[in-house]
């Protein structure tokens, strides 16, 4: 007998319907042939079918099964195929009711005794199932939650493979349907903040650039003394961030349940990613790849912050591979038989000290480093990488006065109601312009169309750009800086105070920095 039975691939952030066509009987001998391009994973799981079935009071037919995967051009990979397969075993050979099986995507790995595990993927899954108007999709219990983020498709959790040979013998009390307002669940998570900037004592006009790297999107570098506060201003970055929209956390999400880190019972992620990698990391953990490609921590971070802290000690392999994906904001990953597409619209904030020692360029305490050691530390970084992070923050160390002020610091709420109308003003500039969504994402072109200068605005720029010899690339970011500075103020043009702002935050464009 002929069934067919539904899986899904999972290829990027995108899945791929996998029709399994199950023969069994119709041929004389005994054995058992999969084909259609399967990997070692799916090959294994015919022993953990067996296993389960056996355990569960079913059996697997000693006769000639044969099972094909198409598209048998795409390769199948891991051991989510195990209940699929099993299902169509079961229905190929008599032993449960086939006439619901076509209308249900099924997915889930076995255990040895027909427990399903959890798989990757289940919200890509789950959203091609809807596209292909399948009735529901068939998971892993755990699963389930983040499947039923898609309305208009029926989830049905199971804890163990009994519950769905049930379920299709029409029992269909024996799978408990999983329902959610997606919306409702998300628009009340909105409201939940970790960290703040309420509790960070001081250092004002370090919140104030990392308001305005928030509001414009911009990538940004902080440049102090150990001590001095980088990392805890920068993890607080995320609460002032414009609350992710509906289809920025689908986006996120999906990226996420790809990767397999979205945890138990988990469903849409409510708050902007934030990624600290150690500075060991490969390039390939960074930028995504391997032998089955999963995103890197830079599509893990996608519409929220990528964190390098001590940005020097990262190889510099690692660091220049982020080129490209700064500028594209996605990341592909090419083989020779496939080519993924990972997006990466990222906001890059990193840290660092001044020189080995940290102490280059502090007020109070001596630098032990010798103006060489200070270039090469800095030369760590390449120039091309520095002309991408558009704002450089110098921290300073916060005085024993401000650390002991028990006056309430802004909170971040406060902040973050004039980031989003920062946003909400290059929304309405850029509502014509696909994939520009704040003034980070500007091109050059665009940026000498909407960042328009005054006569005054222009001498003060080329005496800069001439002081510092800053590059063309330079040039753009200090221009969208500024456009950011001025839609912060509610400004329609960029006033001199607003460029000679965004002219200061390039700390590292200037000859105090070790001459770099």
């Amino acid at each position: 007998m002929l069934i067919r039975t539904f899986g899904s691939a999972v290829y990027g952030v995108s899945a791929v319907t996998i029709t399994i066509e199950v023969n069994a009987g119709q041929n004389t001998g005994i054995g058992y042939f999969l084909v259609g391009l399967p990997d070692n994973a799916v090959k294994e799981s015919l022993q953990r079918i067996e296993s389960a079935l056996k355990f569960n009071n079913y059996a697997l037919p000693r006769q000639k099964i044969v099972v094909n995967m198409a598209p048998a051009d795409i390769r199948k990979e891991g051991s989510a195929y195990d209940l699929p397969l099993a299902i169509g075993y079961l229905a190929a050979t008599n032993q449960i009711q086939t006439d619901k099986i076509h209308k249900y995507i099924i997915m889930g790995e076995l255990a040895l005794d027909g427990t399903l595990k959890p798989i990757k993927g289940a919200l890509p899954i789950a959203i091609q199932a809807r596209k292909e108007e399948f009735e529901g999709f068939i998971l892993p219990k755990e699963n389930a939650r983040e499947a039923a983020i898609v309305n208009s498709l029926k989830v049905y959790g199971a804890e163990n493979i009994s519950e769905v040979i049930s379920f299709f013998n029409g029992e269909e009390s024996a799978l408990p349907l999983f329902e959610m307002d997606t919306r409702r669940e998300f628009e009340e998570s909105q409201l939940k903040l970790i960290d703040d900037f309420a509790d960070v004592r001081g250092q004002e006009n370090i919140k104030r650039a990392l308001e305005i790297a928030a509001a414009g999107g911009h990538n940004a570098i902080l440049i102090g003394p150990p001590g001095a506060g980088k990392t805890m201003l920068a993890k607080r970055l995320p609460s002032i961030l414009p609350p992710l929209t509906l289809q920025e956390a689908l986006e996120t999400t999906k990226i996420h349940s790809v990767a397999g880190r979205l945890g138990k019972n988990a469903t849409l992620l409510h708050l902007r990613p934030f990624r600290s990698p150690h500075h060991t990391i490969s390039d390939v953990a960074l930028v995504g790849g391997g032998n089955n490609p999963n995103p890197g921590e830079i599509s893990l971070a996608h519409n929220g912050v990528l964190f390098l802290d001590e940005l020097p000690e990262f190889k510099r392999s690692v660091l220049e591979v982020m080129r490209q994906p700064l500028e594209e904001r996605r990341v592909t990953i090419s083989r020779a038989k496939f080519s993924i597409e990972y997006p990466a619209s990222f906001m890059l904030v990193a840290s660092m000290n001044p020189c080995p020692c940290g102490y280059f360029n502090h007020p109070e305490k001596e630098c032990v480093c010798g103006l060489p050691q200070v270039q090469r530390y800095l030369s760590k970084i390449s120039g091309p990488l520095l002309d991408r992070i558009d704002i450089h923050i110098e921290v300073t160390p916060v005085s024993f006065e401000q650390l002991t002020d028990m006056r309430k610091a802004e909170p971040s709420i406060n902040i973050r109601e004039r980031v989003i109308k920062a946003r909400e003003i290059q929304g309405i500039r850029y509502a014509d312009m696909e994939g520009i969504y704040c003034n980070a994402q500007m091109s050059s072109t665009m940026a000498r169309e909407y960042c328009m200068l005054s006569n005054v605005g222009q001498n003060l720029l080329k005496n800069a750009m001439n002081k510092l010899q800053l590059s063309a690339r330079a040039y753009d970011r200090i221009l969208k800086v500024a456009r950011t500075i001025s839609d912060l103020a509610g400004s329609e043009e960029i006033k001199i105070e607003h460029l000679a702002e965004a002219i200061q935050y390039r700390s590292l464009d200037r000859e105090s920095w070790g001459g770099s």
